[in-house]
């Protein structure tokens, strides 16, 4: 359904097809305003009158995306080009265009946006969304809503999404961070270098010697300059608030969670544990 008055309603139904005529707008106008966008009027045959009564109460067709903590804008939005039928080259000009984040900038979460909606009408929505929960998040914690530190919160809070193996590992690879970061430690990650069109690809040696970029924490001390993926509520938390402990060194066990060590002796032999 176009935006508009009913006389254009009618005028581009009748362009597409639809066997309406003049008279049919003084009835429309009788039994309501139509609605924009894509409406679902169901898949039998209605005579004139039914149709035109579809347009007034018929649902929005609405479709349910969702991102996936620790995901990656550019797989983020090839798969929303895909469903939703978008140019996703125009999904990044307008993701950059509203949001003050070249990642993170929408919060990893399920949203419900109507069929047939365009590319800078949803990356308006998905950021201003984000941004009232970005807010309301400082806000409760700092008393304001400072970008500048907001980033780099999201950029701690992402490595911890990429890293951890669940939520309540979550302040344990903060302070794992912190720490490592106040003894001038490289932060040595391998969840860095998982941004971009990277977001699902095992980090080799090669990658690490050959990446020139702030997200390769292995040649760089420090955090990247920016996010690398879509974080939760959760790894927000444990940016802000890690847990007080000593550890600098994690390594992935046979469960597929981690153990956390204080010393690099410690750490060796966890990894010989993995040879075995």
């Amino acid at each position: 359904m176009p935006q508009g008055s009913i006389d254009h309603i009618i005028s581009q139904l009748t362009k597409k097809g639809y066997a309406l005529t003049p008279i049919d707008k003084y009835i429309l106008a009788a039994l309501g305003k139509p609605q924009s966008g894509w409406i679902y009027v169901g898949s039998t045959r209605l005579n004139r009158i039914d149709f035109l009564y579809k347009l007034t109460s018929a649902k929005a067709r609405i479709e349910k995306i969702t991102l996936i903590p620790g995901e990656t804008s550019a797989i983020f939005f090839h798969d929303l080009a895909e469903k939703l039928h978008l140019n996703k080259e125009a999904l990044f000009k307008y993701y950059h265009e509203f949001s003050s984040y070249p990642e993170a900038g929408i919060y990893a979460d399920t949203y419900h946006v109507p069929l047939g909606i365009k590319e800078k009408q949803l990356m308006e929505f998905l950021v201003r969304e984000s941004e009232k929960k970005y807010k309301m998040f400082s806000e409760k914690i700092y008393g304001d809503y400072d970008k500048k530190q907001w980033k780099q919160i999201l950029t701690v809070a992402s490595i911890i999404q990429k890293e951890a193996a669940n939520n309540e590992e979550m302040p344990l690879v903060s302070s794992v961070i912190r720490n490592r970061i106040k003894k001038g430690m490289r932060l040595q990650m391998d969840g860095t270098l998982n941004y971009g069109e990277f977001s699902h690809m095992k980090v080799t040696p090669e990658r690490i010697r050959s990446d020139e970029t702030s997200f390769n924490t292995y040649k760089y001390k420090g955090l990247p300059d920016s996010p690398i993926g879509a974080v939760s509520i959760e790894a927000i938390k444990a940016a802000i608030k890690p847990a007080q402990t000593d550890y600098l060194y994690f390594m992935k066990n046979a469960q597929g969670t981690h153990d956390f060590t204080e010393t690099f002796t410690e750490h060796r032999k966890n990894i010989e544990n993995t040879k075995r």
